[in-house]
């Protein structure tokens, strides 16, 4: 999707309806800032303001994603490249996320041994050794939990039985036994234990 020109669509619009950025603000509930970022193209609405935004502005969701009204003729056509566009987005966004999870888990684990090591070597008092290391844990368990979240929703796991690509549940993700990113999971819909890899695109 094109920022830019749907941020140009929604000022367009939004003059035809003799609207300024604060009223259009007013009407959304929200700050004339906003209003202001998607039309410089720095920001989308978002998505729970879409239809009520749309509204407003007498025009489709399907307008307003690709920036322009679209006709009747070429209605299938641009539904089908939008499908595809945010199939495209999806992906991209998976990939940094996947790409986050692992700085995610490094810093969690440094930072873990990090205070392991200070409350081994750095004289102190014991009680603040006991300190730094349960501090350490959680810092370390709360970063690893939240890179295994991000593991669970972005992308899929697909199962080597029957082919399926599918998103399982953080209890699945967090109980598998695994090896990098391929868990030993049951599939959804062959329910068939094996070896599942997690993969960017959903087939």
């Amino acid at each position: 999707m094109d920022q830019q020109k749907i941020g140009r669509f929604i000022a367009v619009c939004r003059k035809q309806q003799h609207l300024t950025q604060a009223r259009l603000a007013e009407a959304l509930g929200i700050t004339d800032r906003a209003v202001s970022k998607w039309e410089t193209g720095r920001s989308l609405p978002d998505t729970a303001l879409m239809l009520e935004l749309c509204e407003v502005l007498h025009i489709s969701v399907n307008d307003l994603l690709h920036g322009e009204v679209i006709a009747m003729s070429d209605y299938n056509q641009k539904q089908e490249e939008l499908v595809l566009e945010l199939a495209r987005q999806k992906e991209r966004t998976d990939k940094q996320l996947l790409t986050l999870e692992i700085v995610i888990g490094i810093f969690s684990i440094i930072i873990l041994l990090g205070f392991c090591v200070v409350a081994a070597f750095v004289p102190m008092a014991d009680w603040l050794r006991v300190v730094l290391i349960l501090v350490g844990f959680l810092i370390g368990v709360i970063g690893i939990m939240f890179a295994l979240r991000i593991e669970q929703t972005a992308g899929y796991y697909k199962c080597r039985a029957c082919g399926h690509t599918h998103v399982p549940t953080f209890r699945q993700v967090l109980w598998a036994m695994h090896f990098g990113r391929t868990r030993y999971m049951r599939c959804p819909k062959c329910h068939r234990s094996s070896w599942q890899k997690k993969t960017i695109g959903k087939d």
